[in-house]
């Protein structure tokens, strides 16, 4: 059980900080100009990258071992929706991330605002998968 337990705790920081991203951060963003925005972006994306990247990867870790220690299906769910994050970064949002990262700064225009438009649109689905991730866990647990 402490597999879920500790599944529910890593699919729940992932969950709050993409959360985050979403309702706080982008919109704040969002409000500044085009070279602003995207000097903030850049790093911000680099760091955010590091830290729910392995974050979906022990979710997913930690979902397999207690489906396997339990046989409960809700666990397979959660584990299955952390790891959906990888194919979803990096074949959905992967090509809006790269188009951001080859722009300088100095050279940001109106194309920066609709690429990071787009690229909080396509976020909002990991917060989704985070958010489900952290259900079925929930679920794993009180079905125990």
């Amino acid at each position: 059980m402490l597999a879920g337990q500790l599944g529910l705790v890593v699919a729940a920081l992932f969950t709050g900080a993409a959360f985050y991203i979403t309702v706080a951060e982008q919109p704040a963003r969002l409000r500044l100009d085009e070279r602003s925005l995207l000097a903030e972006w850049q790093p911000s994306y680099g760091r955010g990258f590091a830290m729910q990247a392995p974050l979906a990867l022990l979710g997913f870790a930690l979902g397999l071992l207690a489906y396997w220690l339990t046989n409960g299906p809700a666990f397979l769910a959660a584990a299955l929706l952390m790891l959906a994050n990888w194919p979803w970064t990096l074949f959905a949002m992967m090509p809006t991330n790269k188009a951001l990262m080859a722009i300088h700064p100095g050279s940001a225009d109106g194309r920066v605002r609709t690429l990071i438009l787009r690229w909080g649109r396509l976020h909002a689905v990991r917060t989704a998968l985070g958010a489900l991730a952290t259900i079925a866990f929930l679920g794993g647990i009180a079905l125990r």
